[in-house]
């Protein structure tokens, strides 16, 4: 059972998610989670990573990879 959040997803929409996220590759993994967490705002991160069972640095990780992506490209 997942953690109570303010944030919730129905069933559905988490299974989507878990299984668009089984489908993608580690680095598109690490970006689509981090752009998820940062979509929920406040307890993304931990929410996120409770759905798609994935650890919260995996999606900080995936934070700093899109951040250091846009200011390059800036």
């Amino acid at each position: 059972m997942l953690p109570q959040f303010v944030i919730n997803y129905t069933s559905q929409q988490q299974e989507d998610m878990k299984c668009f996220y089984n489908s993608l590759n580690e680095k598109d993994r690490r970006h689509y989670a981090a752009l998820e967490a940062n979509r929920l705002g406040h307890g993304g991160i931990e929410y996120v990573a409770s759905v798609l069972h994935c650890s919260r640095n995996t999606i900080k990780s995936g934070m700093d990879e899109i951040k250091k992506k846009l200011s390059s490209s800036k």
